[in-house]
């Protein structure tokens, strides 16, 4: 459980530092891009570069895996930034954040982890307390609503990969993974960089490389948790409990207001995390 928490620290503070470059950066891409720099270095130190250059046919399938991987981390970032442009940001975040329901439906149908009667309303319970601290009654679906669909499914499958690594892939290797999940990402964001003629200036440099180090241990951390923690448990407690600090965080720090009915929701996330964890 421990890693766990780690997983869920480090992506809170991955939005901590996404809303402090707000006002600072105007490049996203260009940021995003920066972060995985990062990362790769990262992964770099904990694989070492002697492994890296080795081959075998585990490390062809974490190759692999890691390929489809960070086409889906970028597929979710960009799938994102066009839905707020599109349909808004409050059910684009919806979208994104439900994408939770990927992970949960492939560790129950294809991984067998049957959750009992308690784990069971503690997800509902979670996805419902999503909605509604997410939602207002001002938003509306546009023609191009259908796209949230895909939002979802992106972002969902990058989190699936996780635990479809932990289950096929080779353990030793969970480092290469990685490395090679953020080389993809790299890759792409470089070329989406270059069509939109985004430049990398000093604030993209800074914040990108200050994310890039959160960011790599989120995905660390949630990996080493799939060891220990089922799927059905750890995917919404990572998500609902991120969601419960930064929410706290943007209250109490950036003195933000919630609603009545947002508050409930809040409510209904402790308890949510509760429920899973009985």
């Amino acid at each position: 459980m421990i890693y766990l928490i780690l997983a869920v620290l480090c992506s809170v503070l991955i939005s901590v530092i996404m809303r402090l470059s707000t006002d600072k950066v105007k490049n996203n891409i260009s940021m995003l891009a920066m972060n995985y720099v990062m990362c790769i270095f990262i992964a770099l130190l904990f694989s070492g570069i002697g492994n890296v250059l080795t081959y075998s046919n585990e490390v062809f399938k974490t190759i692999w895996f890691g390929i489809v991987n960070g086409i889906f981390y970028l597929m979710g970032f960009v799938l994102f930034q066009y839905n707020v442009k599109k349909n808004g940001v409050v059910l684009s975040s919806v979208f994104m954040r439900l994408g939770l329901l990927v992970p949960l439906i492939i560790s129950l149908l294809v991984f067998q982890e049957i959750p009992g009667i308690i784990q069971i309303l503690g997800s509902l319970l979670a996805v419902v307390s999503i909605i509604i601290l997410n939602l207002n009654k001002k938003q509306k679906l546009s023609k191009s609503s259908y796209l949230l669909l895909f939002l979802l499914l992106a972002s969902g499958a990058g989190d699936a990969m996780s635990k479809i690594y932990e289950e096929y892939g080779t353990e030793e290797l969970a480092s290469q993974f990685l490395l090679y999940t953020f080389f993809v990402a790299l890759l792409l964001c470089i070329i989406f960089a270059v069509i939109k003629k985004q430049k990398f200036g000093k604030n993209e440099i800074v914040f990108g490389l200050l994310i890039g180090i959160p960011n790599f241990f989120s995905a660390k951390f949630l990996l080493m948790s799939l060891k220990t923690v089922p799927g059905i448990v750890a995917y919404p407690t990572y998500s609902i409990a991120t969601l419960l600090i930064v929410t706290l965080v943007g209250v109490f720090y950036f003195k933000e207001k919630l609603s009545p009915i947002q508050w409930v929701a809040v409510v209904g996330i402790f308890i949510a995390i509760g429920l899973l964890n009985i």
